[in-house]
């Protein structure tokens, strides 16, 4: 039987799992504009321009189903639209995966958080995801839950800010993130569905979090060029969506994904991904 991945809101993490299936597997993606669902269609994904398509022959064909949309104040959209038809269906599924973010752990000052920390989002955004995951939970499916840190890659690095100027190092006392190249997300979502555990749920980040300002300080340094200016957390200029991000400070442990799918991480820590990113960008300019 055909493997078939539909794929809902197939953005820059679910691509990169695309390119890890193997070559027999059919892949549906949703995307909300014509633009993006021509370079799904080079790319060997059968794009359907969602919400507005017919899902119901995707969801027949499927046999795996992979959730990248966000949730919104109305609630996770696919549930919102496609409840009952995934439900109808939940024994053709062999795994489902949802991609939320380790925000649903909320702000622990710079302390470590694991599977096991109980919910306590300090953000509208975190508290809709942990709404969200709760709302997948409720159905008897055999899902997988992924909780993101920081997502960075191919042409989501530091070094084009850096090179024209726009980097800023906003310092703000005790301030940590953990963060995960997107190499690494694809072959974490690729070994669950190798190997499905329903009812799993893995924190998805690299071995070294730290704080923003020295991986942007380490950018410039790569790129040879001057330091970006620290710049204090509580004075800079910023966007209140940029701003929110500094509410949180934690750590992420990440054991689950090596002793239950055996994953040894491409980009172990920010400076071995800055040094790919950067060479692979040399090679494409």
């Amino acid at each position: 039987m055909t493997k078939t991945l539909l794929s809902f809101g197939h953005g820059y993490s679910a691509q990169a799992l695309s390119a890890l299936l193997p070559d027999d597997w059919r892949i549906i993606g949703t995307t909300r504009n014509e633009d993006k669902a021509a370079q799904l269609m080079s790319e060997g994904i059968e794009p359907r321009i969602w919400p507005g398509a017919d899902l119901i022959p995707a969801l027949n064909a499927a046999t795996h189903l992979l959730i990248s949309a966000g949730p919104t104040e109305q609630g996770d959209p696919v549930l919102t639209e496609l409840r009952a038809e995934i439900e109808i269906r939940r024994d053709q599924f062999e795994w489902v995966g949802y991609l939320s973010t380790t925000g649903v752990y909320g702000d622990h000052d710079g302390g470590w958080v694991d599977e096991t920390t109980p919910l306590t989002p300090s953000t509208k955004r975190g508290q809709m995801r942990v709404d969200a995951e709760a709302e997948w939970q409720s159905l008897d499916l055999p899902l997988h839950i992924f909780r993101l840190a920081g997502i960075y890659g191919p042409g989501r690095g530091p070094f084009a800010k850096v090179r024209n100027g726009t980097a800023r190092r906003i310092i703000k006392q005790g301030q940590v993130f953990s963060r995960i190249h997107v190499e690494d997300i694809a072959q974490i979502l690729a070994a669950s569905i190798d190997q499905p555990n329903a009812g799993a749920i893995y924190n998805l980040c690299d071995d070294d979090p730290a704080p923003p300002e020295d991986v942007i300080a380490h950018a410039a340094e790569l790129l040879g060029m001057p330091i970006p200016p620290a710049q204090d957390f509580e004075t800079a200029d910023m966007t209140p969506m940029a701003r929110s991000f500094y509410a949180e400070s934690k750590k992420v442990r990440n054991d689950r994904i090596k002793s239950e799918l055996g994953i040894k991480l491409k980009y172990p820590d920010y400076r071995v991904g800055l040094a790919a990113l950067l060479a692979s960008d040399q090679q494409t300019r």
